[in-house]
């Protein structure tokens, strides 16, 4: 029995297709100018299509952003999942987890700016969907960040507190460091923190073992 065909779009674009044509230009359209700042006319353009195909696709403004949303959120959970691994974090996690982001996020990195937007509706479900991606990463990061010190020999919770909102910072100001500069390779950028945080080690005091 023969395989159905997709649905064709406009202009002989295979329905599936141009999907995946609105997807990568509303990504690129949210990402750069927020959803408040996003217009379904530019995305529209950007595609080469009408406003009234984008609602026959995605529905509304909103809709649209949540099928952008999701498969980054996705892509980033799983991905800093299996970089932490199964097993406590070690010196090494910090790294596997930014190698592992940029990774997932290249070819497509202003999704970083999909997932974390401050413009998106309080109340919504856009603003809700974001908020438990937000929760589910963070969450992941305490873990880390807890199994980390207390590999050091460290179970003050404050400590650990602190060093979560530390590597939250630092990854958001990395990403956006690198999204400023996209020459930069996804290995490339994992061998800059590497030599990063190598300096911030040796610029740290050694302590006093006595």
């Amino acid at each position: 029995m023969a395989t159905p065909r997709s649905k064709p779009g406009t202009k002989g674009v295979p329905r599936q297709d141009r999907e995946q044509q609105i997807l990568a230009a509303a990504t690129e359209e949210f990402g750069t100018c927020g959803y408040a700042g996003a217009s379904l006319a530019a995305i529209a353009a950007r595609v080469g299509v009408t406003k009234t195909l984008l609602h026959q696709y995605f529905g509304t403004k909103e809709d649209l952003y949540l099928a952008c949303l999701v498969p980054v959120g996705d892509r980033l959970l799983d991905t800093i999942r299996a970089a932490m691994g199964p097993s406590p974090a070690t010196g090494h996690t910090p790294l596997r987890v930014l190698h592992s982001i940029f990774t997932a996020l290249e070819g497509r990195r202003e999704a970083w700016f999909v997932l974390y937007d401050s413009t998106l509706p309080p109340g919504g479900e856009a603003a809700r969907r974001a908020a438990d991606y937000w929760s589910a990463i963070d969450r992941l990061a305490a873990d880390g960040t807890t199994a980390l010190l207390r590999s050091a020999g460290s179970t003050d919770p404050l400590d650990a507190d602190a060093l979560t909102y530390v590597w939250q910072g630092l990854v958001a100001t990395l990403v956006r460091w690198w999204v400023k500069h996209p020459d930069e390779s996804p290995d490339a950028m994992a061998q800059r923190c590497a030599r990063l945080f190598a300096a911030a080690a040796a610029l740290t005091p050694a302590t006093d073992g006595a």
